[in-house]
């Protein structure tokens, strides 16, 4: 299953749905803007939210960029560390960052066996806009049923007022799920031993402040 998921993310861009057209990711803030977490507070769980350590992740479904369904099996079964990021959605230019980011740094985690997967409640329109802008190498995964979201303990809702804030800033936040939930992702990232048990976890309720490339090669060294 995940040979074919290589083979999608690396020959299928022209085949991207026509609809994400539709949506427009945002530009991207200065790098500055987007702030790591203090050493003491790198690996804390805000709110007590995200699955614990040593917690094994439960079944989830979610969708690649070209539609085709993903569960945790089927993620895990190359038989690598995964290296799962949620963020909030496409609409969000601290995310796009973050993934720009990554994208960059890929060959760091791909040397270190350990394989990215950034998921969030974009519909699988704004999967797909992420990947063909970053050309992003790793699985991008869209979950607007919240299935993965709920797994992994990391839901939140927006409040009817902040919905109407972020339409005033041009933000549909249901355009890009296709949904009415008002749900997304707290910024947060995993790192899922092959055994799909939970090694690591980090969980901001401040969407600015996220690990760092630096700090999570760091993490993944010294988990090994």
């Amino acid at each position: 299953m995940m040979k074919s998921f290589a083979i999608c993310f690396l020959l299928s861009l022209a085949a991207l749905p026509l609809q994400a057209a539709e949506l427009a990711l945002p530009k991207l803030p200065d790098a500055s803007k987007l702030s790591a977490p203090e050493a003491k507070a790198l690996g804390l769980r805000d709110g007590g939210a995200g699955l614990a350590v040593g917690t094994a992740v439960p079944a989830f479904k979610a969708s690649a960029h070209t539609g085709e369904p993903v569960s945790q099996k089927d993620l895990l079964a190359a038989g690598k560390p995964l290296l799962v990021i949620f963020y909030r959605g496409g609409w969000c230019p601290y995310c796009n960052l973050q993934i720009r980011q990554l994208t960059e740094a890929y060959n760091q985690f791909a040397k270190r066996n350990v394989e990215l997967v950034l998921i969030s409640a974009d519909k699988v329109d704004g999967a797909a806009l992420a990947q063909r802008r970053y050309e992003i190498p790793f699985p991008v995964l869209a979950d607007p049923e919240l299935s993965a979201h709920e797994a992994f303990n990391v839901v939140m809702t927006l409040s009817p007022e902040l919905v109407e804030t972020y339409k005033g800033y041009g933000i549909d936040v249901e355009q890009w799920s296709g949904k009415t939930h008002h749900k997304f992702a707290l910024a947060s990232a995993f790192i899922v031993n092959p055994q799909g048990k939970v090694q690591w976890a980090h969980v901001s309720e401040d969407y600015k402040s996220r690990p760092s490339v630096p700090q999570l090669l760091g993490v993944i060294d010294g988990l090994k």
